[in-house]
């Protein structure tokens, strides 16, 4: 019987990113073409469809091996029908996409958000492979998430499932508003929009930091004025590391994961965020619900979300 193939698409604001997976989740090939919004809803619907079929015609596969495609896109969504709502960055509002898919392609369709598909991602074949239960932080802009148990992603009712950056756990009186509209959310802490927020309020108070001799501040600078002993810079990754483990260590109780999985720009801070982040876990976690549970970094990259999207299909 010919092997069964998977195909992902990450869809981006100005590229789609589409990908071939094996049943072990492994990325065997992938192709990255323009996303087309400024033509609109069915340029986009055409480069998403035509890109799948260009990656797997330029490999050792064929069409008749694809068991499905899975799609990983930024929005408001409902999961089971595959009908996008909303995309924040694409001129896409109450389109069928999967349905839409599924006629072009002949193939069966799942669509989920970004967050989601680049967590199963990790879990699948990243650093999570082989471990039944993770949690999967991306610290970027935002702090995105994704909850993996049994293999299956945790979606919630109304999707809401898995959207760690917006828990509020920030004390209301050093609390302020995240972008959600809520107040205390981690993402207002532990983001790398969060560290440049903190570092420029230290610099207009007039703290004493080498981040004043920087124009546009950016998280990196903030991490690396921390490592060379910059104190107003280490107190503020100390800030975001300690929200970040006091988080896991909710999450802890709650589905007990196996390992918890940080990626994102912010993440490649290394052990000397990593290290402080398992710190708090180990303090505030239950016993039983951090015994065993490692703190790990993701490894897919850019490539998660095609990975994870092709995962949709492989879990379906």
């Amino acid at each position: 019987m010919p092997e069964k193939i998977y195909v992902g698409a990450d869809i981006g604001g100005t590229a789609i990113k589409v990908g071939i997976c094996n049943e072990s989740g492994d990325l065997l090939q992938t192709y990255e073409g323009p996303t087309g919004t400024e033509q609109g809803t069915d340029r986009i619907l055409g480069n998403i469809a035509g890109y799948a079929r260009h990656v797997v015609s330029e490999s050792p596969y064929t069409w008749d091996q694809v068991a499905g495609v899975g799609i990983g896109i930024a929005g408001f969504m409902d999961f089971d029908k595959g009908f996008i709502k909303f995309s924040p960055n694409l001129p896409l509002t109450n389109v069928p996409l999967k349905d839409h898919l599924e006629a072009v392609l002949n193939k069966p369709v799942r669509v989920n958000n970004d967050a989601n598909v680049a967590a199963l991602g990790e879990a699948w074949g990243g650093a999570g492979r082989g471990i039944s239960s993770v949690v999967c932080y991306t610290l970027g802009t935002g702090v995105g998430g994704g909850i993996v148990v049994g293999g299956r992603l945790i979606e919630g009712f109304s999707g809401m499932g898995g959207e760690l950056g917006h828990m509020s756990i920030v004390p209301d009186l050093e609390a302020i508003q995240c972008g959600c509209g809520k107040m205390g959310c981690l993402e207002t802490v532990s983001s790398a929009t969060g560290i440049i927020r903190m570092a420029k309020d230290a610099v207009e108070r007039g703290d004493r930091t080498t981040l004043s001799l920087i124009e546009t501040i950016t998280a990196k600078d903030v991490v690396d004025a921390a490592k060379n002993g910059d104190e107003v810079a280490q107190r503020i990754v100390s800030r975001a590391a300690y929200y970040l483990g006091k988080s896991m260590a909710t999450v802890a109780v709650i589905v007990n994961p196996q390992r918890f999985i940080l990626g994102g720009g912010v993440s490649k801070a290394g052990e000397f965020l990593f290290a402080q982040i398992r710190e708090v876990f180990h303090k505030y976690a239950q016993d039983k619900a951090q015994e065993g549970v490692d703190i790990v970094a993701a490894e897919l990259g850019n490539n998660a979300g095609v990975v994870g999207a092709a995962g949709l299909m492989h879990n379906a």
